[in-house]
């Protein structure tokens, strides 16, 4: 088979100057994409850790760069700061000067010398020597003044992490969030744990999963929608406290608040119950907002609103959230009585509102979810919507399951589980039933060998970033998302 044939480079004077000034630099002795480098430590560490005279090595790309004579003050950046350098030709000698006019923004470059500070109050390295690690050849997005075209800043996520301190500290935020959590978790107890991404089945979700060939077993097999079905399975296999970070796919719709590959949480302890599911949020989020954010009031993105993570949190049923809205008599109309009332709410009817179940839950979804702006436990389902949980005790028509939601919008469902097989197969059945999917038998027969009681929640890491970062754009906390091909 033929080779392809390598793709002409653009012709771009920027480049070709820059193409010119390695091959200068290289014939002075400086090799283009050097070495190791040790460094006294990140820029942001000899800040924290600066003294007068101290000797330092740094290291970083070159942000502004400009001469005054016999000087040259250069800006550099590494993602955690960025620190100025003073070149002084009569310090360092006329040839590594000269060298040091041929670097251009964006490269890489190594320095030793002592720290002082300037006039202007400036903490600066006096170089003694530098050397170059890496050439840029192409130019940087508006000499580092920010990368403004929202989709480059996604499909070329190195340029924005380069250019924008906002969305790099964003990530650095995300990191601590899930470090967070683990360290939370851990403490009390919770063992990490990693299920299959690859799976014979979807299940845990309803949702459409992304279908893959196994060419060893020769099998179609699902990337995972969830991986509850699996750690339940280790509850019956005698884990106590576990919880799963990790990947998800569905293969549905790409929008602000959701991307077809996602991160999720999901936590599972033996003998516990919504309840434990409960005290678990009004323990993580408070501590996450300490030790992440330094505050438990969280400005959300709109002008004003400040959400308050100081627990203990609201806890209504579903029933009475309907009632307020409503009427108390709502639950005794005749459904086209109902249906005239929803549309007199301002509900938008749609074709598949059927029945009063479909009609409340409707109303609940576009009418009342979004107003509920602190963070508020929802119980009380219809089991409907929530195969995989119990029944409440003194209802069978409703599920012992809370839906978390902060700011009009889900945060996280946690359950109390089911762990009776019978239930559970005929829960799966009427899946079935809807959605033409196969019963997972093989989940079944493991609850026939008996799960413990347990609780049970999954918290969507992307969203709860976006919350705490006050980000609009699921895309914005999502290092490289999904998107159409250029």
């Amino acid at each position: 088979m033929a080779q392809k044939p390598i793709p002409a480079v653009p012709v771009d004077q920027y480049r070709a100057q820059r193409i010119e000034n390695r091959a200068k630099l290289e014939a002075l002795g400086y090799t283009p994409y050097g070495h190791a480098f040790a460094r006294t430590g990140n820029l942001k560490e000899v800040r924290e850790a600066f003294e007068e005279g101290k000797l330092v090595a740094v290291a970083g790309r070159i942000m502004t760069k400009r001469r005054m004579g016999k000087l040259m003050f250069i800006h550099l950046g590494d993602g955690t700061d960025t620190f100025q350098i003073l070149l002084k030709r009569d310090g360092i000698g006329e040839d590594a000067y000269n060298a040091a006019k041929l670097t251009d923004l964006g490269d890489i470059i190594g320095a030793k010398g002592k720290l002082f500070t300037t006039q202007a109050g400036e903490k600066t390295v006096e170089v003694e020597t530098w050397d170059l690690l890496s050439k840029a050849i192409r130019q940087p997005p508006e000499k580092f003044h920010g990368l403004q075209d929202q989709e480059e800043r996604y499909r070329r996520r190195y340029l924005d992490l380069m250019s924008n301190p906002e969305s790099r500290a964003r990530f650095d935020k995300r990191h601590k969030i899930i470090l967070g959590i683990r360290n939370y978790l851990t403490s009390r107890g919770f063992v990490e744990v990693e299920t299959p991404m690859m799976q014979g089945q979807a299940g845990g979700a309803a949702a459409k999963p992304f279908v893959t060939h196994h060419n060893a077993l020769d099998r179609e097999m699902v990337m995972r929608i969830a991986p509850e079905l699996y750690l339940k399975r280790l509850l019956v296999g005698g884990f106590d406290k576990i919880f799963e970070l990790g990947k998800d796919f569905r293969n549905e719709g790409i929008d602000r608040t959701h991307n077809p590959e996602f991160t999720v949480l999901e936590i599972y302890e033996a003998y516990g119950d919504r309840t434990s599911m409960k005290n678990i949020i009004e323990g993580l989020l408070p501590y996450l907002c300490d030790t992440v954010l330094g505050t438990r009031q969280i400005p959300f993105v709109e002008e004003g609103e400040i959400i308050d993570f100081q627990p203990p949190y609201r806890e209504v049923t579903q029933q009475e959230l309907i009632k307020e809205r409503m009427g108390d008599d709502w639950f005794t109309l005749d459904y086209p009585t109902a249906l005239k009332r929803a549309e007199e709410a301002g509900l938008q009817l749609v074709p598949e509102i059927v029945d009063m179940l479909t009609l409340t839950h409707e109303i609940y979804d576009k009418l009342i979810e979004k107003t509920l702006r602190q963070p508020t436990f929802v119980t009380r389902i219809p089991k409907q919507y929530v195969p995989l949980a119990k029944a409440c005790p003194d209802d069978p028509d409703l599920v012992d399951v809370f839906e978390f939601v902060v700011a009009g919008k889900e945060l996280c469902p946690g359950y109390t589980e089911q762990n009776n097989p019978d239930a559970q197969r005929e829960a799966f059945a009427r899946q079935v039933e809807a959605d033409a999917e196969p019963l997972d038998q093989d989940f079944v027969e493991a609850l026939e060998y008996g799960m413990p009681p347990t609780g049970g929640l999954g918290l969507g890491i992307d969203r709860l970033v976006m919350f705490m970062t006050g980000t609009e754009a699921i895309r914005d906390v999502i290092l490289f998302p999904q998107m159409k091909e250029e």
